[in-house]
Formats: structure tokens, sequence, C-alpha cells
């Protein structure tokens, strides 16, 4: 592996096999996994994880979030140096899963973006409007998300995703950034029957519906983010481009979100924060677009792959 190259890690399986951790090298995937395996978790992750009455991870990406920011940048630094001995995949022969299949949480920010905030008839919030979506909604890239019973209103939100790589817990703007391990494209898939139009609103339930979380198909290490707030996230549905912001535009970025979130909660290794949507979801466009059975979405963040879905 070049170690000028992207580290782009992966969850895949082949033939129906085991999950296991890969890095993406041109078009192969290079199987990590026992790499990952053997990191060593720390004195006080262990700690911090006992206490909870949870065991640290004993392999994939969460045991390479726990390992913590060191172990992390050991190993890729060995993968770069000689490391990687065995012979890759095809990238187009293996199934991609998410890579992280449960999340610890996924905390999520609502109208982060000013033109989304300006086409919902809003104005800006003076501090982040916190959401959440269920870990179970969690699904693989290239899935097939049914529509729920009874839900007319299906939409789409491209995001850009921040996964915690290390304890946080009310942390300063300035060191906020330090407890990010990578970055990867989510789909705030939504019923919005269930967010807008009854009372009290079921906002959490309207965005945690089974599969409506694809996440992936990479996490890009955050070593290889110059800026978070320097990033393009893209959406297109059956090929038309539906939205396109850069990140710069945040209300709130990405060290902002994690110093106020974690002054009232500790973020943990594993934890995903859903950092908003910009303009050009379905349900304010005139007239409204609605996800139906055979539509295809495709989220693109930059040097994060091609999160696609499609509505069955």
């Amino acid at each position: 592996m070049n170690t000028g190259s992207p580290f782009q890690g992966v969850s895949f399986s082949q033939a129906g096999g085991a999950r296991r951790a890969g890095l993406v090298v041109g078009d192969q995937v290079i199987d990590i996994e026992d790499a990952i395996a053997a990191l060593s978790i720390p004195a006080d992750v262990q700690a911090q994880l006992h206490a909870h009455g949870l065991d640290p991870a004993t392999r994939g990406w969460m045991r390479w979030l726990q390992a913590g920011p060191q172990a992390r940048a050991a190993l890729r630094s060995t993968l770069g140096t000689g490391g990687l001995t065995t012979s890759g995949h095809a990238l187009t022969a293996v199934q991609l899963h998410a890579p992280l299949a449960r999340p610890g949480k996924i905390v999520a920010i609502g109208r982060n973006y000013a033109d989304h905030a300006k086409e919902t008839g809003v104005q800006p919030f003076e501090k982040p409007r916190i959401i959440s979506k269920l870990p179970s909604s969690v699904c693989d890239p290239g899935a097939t998300v049914p529509i729920p019973a009874d839900v007319k209103k299906m939409d789409f939100e491209a995001e850009l995703a921040v996964v915690i790589g290390s304890h946080a817990h009310a942390v300063s703007r300035e060191h906020a950034l330090k407890h990010v391990a990578a970055y990867c494209c989510l789909n705030d898939l939504s019923a919005r029957e269930f967010q807008f139009d009854v009372s009290p609103a079921q906002t959490t339930f309207a965005k945690s519906m089974d599969g409506f979380c694809p996440l992936g198909p990479y996490l890009l290490d955050a070593a290889d983010v110059a800026d978070p707030q320097d990033l393009w996230v893209r959406s297109w549905v059956n090929d038309e481009l539906m939205q396109e912001a850069n990140t710069h535009d945040m209300l709130f970025p990405v060290a902002e979100l994690i110093h106020y979130i974690s002054q009232y909660m500790t973020l943990e290794p594993g934890d995903v924060l859903a950092t908003g949507t910009p303009a050009g979801i379905g349900a304010f466009r005139s007239p409204p677009v609605w996800l139906k059975r055979g539509d295809t979405i495709r989220v693109e963040v930059s040097g994060m792959g091609s999160l696609v879905t499609s509505i069955g």
C-alpha cells in the first residue's frame, strides 16, 4: 500500500461468509481483520466500557475505534510500510456492509445548513437541534429498503457522518476534532408523515424505521480529511441531482457539534453524528418528491465513495 493513499475502510464478506474489515486499495479490498483484532484496547477504555457492563469489541471496525488514536495511527503506519502481505479481493467480487452494523448511538442534527433551514421556512436555530436515529435502522450499502406499510411520504437526506473514536465529555471546540476517528456517507431516510403530519411530532420514529440509515460504503480516516468544513455533499435520485452543498455552509460545524453535545452526553467510540442535510430534499420541493418503489438514491461525500440505496 502506498503511504500516500487514503485509508478507506470497509466491512465486507464473500459468498455469505463472516464479515471482515478491509482496506480499499485501487480496485481491490485487502483483508486487515486479523491486524485489527490484534490491536490492544487501552486500560482507560476498558475501564469505561466495564463501568457500563460492556466488554471491548473483539474484532472489526468497532475494535479499531476502541483501540484509540495512537493504535490507529500505528496500524496505518505499519500497513503503509509493507505490512499488507495478503493479496486482495476484487472490489466488485465482495459484498460490502455498513462499516458499523450497530453504532452505540446515532446523534442527528436538524436543519444544520442555512439553505435547508430557509427551504423549511424557519429561521436558523441559535443552538443545534438534536435528533436521534436508533442504531437498529442501519443498513448496508447497496441495500434495498422497503417502504413501510402505510408510509406515503418517504424522503431522503444526504449527510456527512462523523464517527467518534475516543470518549468525549465536555470537550472544548479547540480539541473536539481530536475525538473524530473517521467520516463516511449517511442517508437519513425519513417517513415525513410521522414527522410533520402528526401531533406531537414523532421525529425519532420517522427516522428510525427498518433500513432508514444506509451507512458507508467507506470509513475515511480522519487523518485524510484536512478540513471537515470543506467537503461536498450530494445526492441523486434516479441519476437526477437533488442536493449539492459544501460543509462550509453548516450553521454548526463539526467541532461545534462535538463541543455542544459533549456538554450533556458523553460521546463514545463507535458513536455516529449525522451532521444535517443541505437543501433539496423531497418534502420541500414543489410539488414534493416522495420516494417510490424502484427508485435509487445515491449519496456522495468527498472521498467517501458512493452510498447507493434502492427502494423496494
